[in-house]
Formats: structure tokens, sequence, C-alpha cells
């Protein structure tokens, strides 16, 4: 296979990782919001990255491959990021709508986006997206009633997403299998004393153990894996916009399994936002060039 070739047919393998990763990620959210009246977000996010973390080191038994010190300290810093991503978003809901809490968090991704762009057209899937979102925010609730600790929990997990999608580039020379198991480890790791000090013994309960499980296999398990293989097949900007597919599943994942309905705006904005991630990998440039151009210049 042709050099080209082979970089189209492992960008086409990115970016349908990254679609079957937000379909699970979304189903998966819509069982953890029932834990919250049960051990809270902190609970709740300790139980998604703790069984995350079993199952990828039953899956993947990361202990097979070598594990030098620089690779250590990469996989260190991702898996902080997606600790604090899943700690801070879920703390985020506690307190805010979570259409406005997603619009907050996409900030990241879409700042990541418009830094790294270098083609023109990338400004128009921007601009797509940006109004995709903005239509997605529930302009019924007036934004002074809005809970300032949760906004700014929102904000600080838009952070951490863009430091994930960085962090996780950075892994592209360790096994995937390697990086997402032991990068869930280290989140769980962080969060874990969070989830202990506000749930307690609750956390042992049986029946929210099996819930726990799920949620951890639809929220993380699944997701991040397939997440890692997009990591190392597409370049930042083309993941960066391609993530803002997540509104448009969540919106679909809550008609089907939470019974809401949508409005003709939300719909409006779902279409923006699809048609933005189809265009971007319609005219996306492929990883190797991007880095070929990074070293060149």
């Amino acid at each position: 296979m042709s050099a080209p070739a082979s970089s189209s047919y492992s960008q086409s393998v990115g970016i349908i990782a990254l679609i079957a990763s937000m379909a699970s990620l979304c189903i998966g959210t819509s069982f953890a919001k029932s834990l919250f009246s049960e051990v809270g977000a902190q609970g709740t996010t300790t139980y998604r990255l703790v069984f995350s973390a079993l199952i990828l080191w039953l899956i993947w038994r990361p202990w097979r491959f070598k594990l030098n010190r620089k690779d250590a300290g990469i996989i260190a810093l991702y898996g902080l990021s997606l600790g604090a991503i899943n700690f801070l978003f879920y703390m985020a809901l506690r307190t805010i709508p979570l259409g406005i809490a997603i619009a907050i968090e996409f900030l990241g991704p879409l700042t990541l986006a418009l830094l790294s762009s270098r083609q023109k057209i990338d400004f128009l899937w921007i601009a797509l997206v940006a109004a995709g979102l903005v239509m997605l925010i529930p302009h019924q609730e007036a934004a002074a009633s809005l809970d300032p600790v949760g906004v700014a929990y929102a904000i600080a997990a838009a952070v951490c997403w863009a430091l994930y999608i960085i962090f996780g580039q950075r892994t592209r020379n360790i096994h995937p299998g390697q990086a997402s198991s032991l990068g869930i480890t280290v989140a769980a790791l962080a969060v874990l004393p969070f989830g202990v000090d506000y749930a307690g013994s609750s956390l042992l309960n049986p029946s929210l153990l099996m819930l726990g499980l799920l949620v951890g296999i639809l929220s993380s398990a699944i997701p991040y894996s397939l997440e890692m293989i997009s990591l190392h097949a597409l370049p930042r900007k083309t993941m960066s916009i391609l993530l803002s597919l997540e509104p448009a599943m969540g919106a679909l994942a809550g008609v089907i399994i939470l019974h809401e309905h949508l409005n003709i705006q939300q719909w409006l904005a779902i279409i923006f936002i699809v048609s933005a991630s189809i265009g971007c990998a319609a005219t996306s440039r492929s990883p190797l060039r991007d880095e070929l151009e990074n070293k060149t210049a």
C-alpha cells in the first residue's frame, strides 16, 4: 500500500474510532446521572475511572510493554488531565444545566482548533461549530441565574480537555493500550480520595457497584481506548473539531434513552455541528504532512 493510501486509511480509522467513542460516552453519561443522588459527582467519577482502569488492565495487560521514565511522565500528565476532565465536568453538572456545561467545556478543543488552524476553510467549520454550540444553550434560563461555581468548574474542565488532547498526542510512540490503561489508572488514583471522602462506604453498595461498572465500561473503558487510536491517527485540529459531535450525540442519547424532546433550534444546532464535522473530515490534511511541516517550520 502506498504512503498516501496508508495515511488516508489510518485517518479514516481514526474518524470511525472517535465517533464510536463519543457514542459510547454519551450513553454512559445518561446512566451516570442516576448515581449523583447516591454517591455524588465525586463518587460517580470514582466509579467511572476505577472500574475503567481495572477493565483496561485486564484487556491490555500494560505490564507486558516496556516503559521508560520519559514515557511514564507523559502518561502521568495525560492521566492527570483525564481525571481532571471527568471530575470537574461532573462537579459542574451539579449546579448548571447539561447543555450549558457542555458548551462551556467545548471552549477547550475549540480554542485548540482555532490556534492550530492552517487553512482558511477551517474557520468556516469552527464558525459552524460555535454557532451550533450557542444554539444548544437553553436560552429560557437567564444567564444571571447560573451558579458561578458551576461555571468555574466547567471552564476548568475546558482547560483540562485542551491539555488532554495535547498530552494525549504526545503518547504517539507509546502503545495505545498501555497509554490508555496506565493513564486511566493515574486518573483514578487522583480522583479516588475525593470519592471516598464524599461517599464513604456507600461506594461499596452492591447495586451501586453494578451501575458504576456499567458507567465505567460505557463512559471510559470503551471511549478512551478508541480515542487513543484517534489521537495517533488524526491531526490536532481535526480531532478537536470532530469532538464537537459530542453535544449532538448527547442530545440524541437524551431523545432515545431519556425520552427528552428537542425543539427546532436544537435540531438546527445539531445540523450545524454535524455539517462542521463532516466538512472537517473532508478537508483535513494528513497527520504525516502536518508533522513534516512542523519539523521544517
